[in-house]
C-alpha cells in the first residue's frame, strides 16, 4: 500500500479536485493518506495562482520537499493546479527534481502518469484536456461528509482584468445535470445532508440534459431539492452579471436553499468595476440584493473586495465603504490587489502606496467585522435551526459542532446520535463567527 500526501492551496474547487486525486489514486494503487510528507511515497502539490507570489510560494514548498527526495530516491513528486498550468515546463527548470506536472482538468490521468514515470523515469507534463472526465470518479468510496461539495462546471468566460483563472482553468464547460444528480444521490446515500454547488462562476452554469434540453442553475437546484435526504443547498461563487430573475425567484420556491448568499462585488466604484472588466453597475448590484431581500428578508449577504486596484482613489474607496454601509454585508473575503502575470490589469498604472493599501484594507475589514459582530449578537436569545456536522472535544467535554442557515458555527452539548440531523438550538452567547447555545428538546 502506497502512502500519499496531498497539499492543497486555494479555493473550494481545489479542495474538491484534491478529493478526486485521492479517489483515483486509491482506486488504482490502494493508497493511504498521510499527513506526514516524510512518510509518503507520492507527494502531490495542488496549487492556486490567485494570490501574489504564487510561483515563489510553490518553489519554496518544493525546496522543502527536495530534501525528502534526496533521502528517498524513489519518492515521486507531482505538481498540479493553476500554477502548474501557468508555469508548465518552467517548473522543471527551477525544480528539476519534480517528476510530474498536471493541470486541473487532467487529475484523473495521474495513475497513468505515475505508472509511466516509474517505467521510463522520464518527466511527464499533461496540462490540457477538453472533456470533464475527472468528474466520473465520485462513486469511489470516501469519508462520510455531512456537508459536501459538488463541482458543477469548470473554467470561466468572464475574463476580469485582474483574474488568471480563464487562462489556467480554460473556458467554461458545464457537467450534465444527470451526472450532477447522480453524484448528489450518491452523497446523500452516504450520509451527506448539505450540498454546496461549486463553479468559478456557478450561476453561469449551462448544462444539457441527455435529451438535449438546456438546464440553468435554478433548474438544477430544483432537481437537487427533490432528493429527500438532502436538507440544505448552497452555491458559490456567483457573478452579479448573471444573477438572473429565475435564480432570484428560486429563493421563494426552494426552502432548502439557505439564507446566505456569497455575491462578490469587488468594488463600490463604477469606475473601478469598469477597469476590472466587471460588466455591472453598483445600482444593478443593489437591485439584485433588494429583490432577494424582498423574498428572503433575513438573507445574509457576503462578498469579495479587492483593495488598492490600479487607479483606486480615496474617493473610490469611500464608495466601497458606502456600499458596505448600504448593503450591510455580513462577512467578506477582502484582499489587497495582487498583479498576476498574463492578466490585462498588470499593464495598468498603479500609483497607490502599499502602506495606503494596507490602511484601506484595515479600515474595510474593521467595518465588515463590525457588521459580523452585530449580526452575531443579534442572534442571542433566538432559536436557530442547526445542521450538526461533527462532535468536537472542548475543555474535557464532548460537544457538537453545527451550522445555522446563515452559516454561523454553533457549539452546544448534545448526544452523538444527532450528527447529520437538523435540530433547534437556543443561542445564549455570540462571538464574531461562533455561537454557543442550548439544545431544545422537542
Amino acid at each position: 500500500m502506497k502512502k500519499i500526501h496531498i497539499k492543497t492551496w486555494g479555493c473550494q474547487m481545489n479542495e474538491y479536485d484534491s478529493s478526486i486525486i485521492f479517489k483515483v489514486l486509491k482506486k488504482k494503487f490502494n493508497c493511504k493518506k498521510t499527513n506526514f510528507p516524510e512518510k509518503s511515497d507520492i507527494l502531490i502539490l495542488n496549487t492556486c495562482s490567485i494570490r501574489e507570489k504564487a510561483q515563489e510560494k510553490l518553489f519554496h514548498q518544493l525546496g522543502r520537499w527536495k530534501k525528502l527526495k534526496n533521502i528517498k530516491k524513489k519518492l515521486i513528486i507531482a505538481v498540479g493546479g493553476c500554477v502548474a498550468t501557468q508555469e508548465k515546463k518552467r517548473i522543471y527548470k527551477r525544480a528539476p527534481f519534480v517528476d510530474i506536472v498536471f493541470g486541473p482538468k487532467t487529475i484523473h490521468h495521474l495513475p497513468k502518469m505515475i505508472n509511466l514515470f516509474k517505467k521510463n523515469e522520464k518527466k511527464i507534463i499533461k496540462i490540457k484536456e477538453n472533456k470533464l472526465n475527472k468528474f466520473k470518479f465520485f462513486k469511489i468510496h470516501s469519508k462520510r461528509k455531512i456537508s459536501a461539495y459538488i463541482s458543477i462546471m469548470e473554467g470561466c468566460n468572464k475574463c476580469c482584468s485582474f483574474c488568471i483563472v480563464p487562462y489556467t482553468r480554460g473556458k467554461e464547460i458545464s457537467r450534465s445535470p444527470e451526472d450532477i444528480i447522480l453524484e448528489a444521490e450518491f452523497l446523500s446515500n452516504n450520509g451527506t445532508k448539505e450540498i454546496i454547488l461549486l463553479g468559478q462562476n456557478v450561476n453561469s452554469y449551462k448544462g444539457k440534459f441527455i435529451y438535449g434540453k438546456n438546464c440553468k442553475l435554478s433548474k438544477l437546484i430544483q432537481l437537487i431539492s427533490k432528493i429527500k435526504k438532502i436538507k440544505r443547498i448552497r452555491f458559490t461563487t456567483s457573478n452579479p452579471m448573471e444573477f438572473t430573475k429565475d435564480l432570484i425567484k428560486i429563493y421563494k420556491k426552494i426552502p432548502k436553499l439557505v439564507n446566505c448568499l456569497h455575491l462578490p462585488v469587488q468594488s463600490g466604484s463604477n469606475k473601478i468595476l469598469k477597469k476590472m472588466r466587471r460588466p455591472y453597475s453598483i445600482s444593478q448590484y443593489k437591485k439584485i440584493i433588494k429583490k432577494l431581500k424582498y423574498i428572503r428578508p433575513n438573507i445574509q449577504i457576503t462578498s469579495d473586495f479587492i483593495i488598492g486596484f490600479p487607479g483606486e482613489t480615496k474617493k473610490d474607496f469611500q464608495k466601497t465603504l458606502n456600499l458596505i454601509k448600504d448593503i450591510k454585508f455580513d462577512m467578506s473575503f477582502s484582499f489587497i490587489y495582487s498583479p498576476r502575470p498574463g492578466t490585462p490589469a498588470i499593464r495598468l498604472n498603479d500609483n497607490t502606496s502599499l502602506k495606503e493599501k494596507k490602511n484601506r484594507l484595515y479600515i474595510l475589514q474593521k467595518k465588515i467585522n463590525k457588521n459580523t459582530n452585530f449580526f452575531s449578537k443579534k442572534m442571542i436569545g433566538t432559536t436557530q435551526e442547526v445542521l450538526i456536522e461533527k462532535s468536537i472535544y472542548q475543555k474535557n467535554k464532548n460537544k457538537l459542532f453545527g451550522k445555522t442557515q446563515n452559516n454561523r458555527i454553533v457549539i452546544f452539548k448534545g448526544p452523538l446520535n444527532l450528527i447529520g440531523k437538523i435540530v433547534f438550538v437556543k443561542i445564549y452567547k455570540a462571538s464574531l463567527y461562533k455561537l454557543k447555545g442550548t439544545l431544545i428538546k422537542k
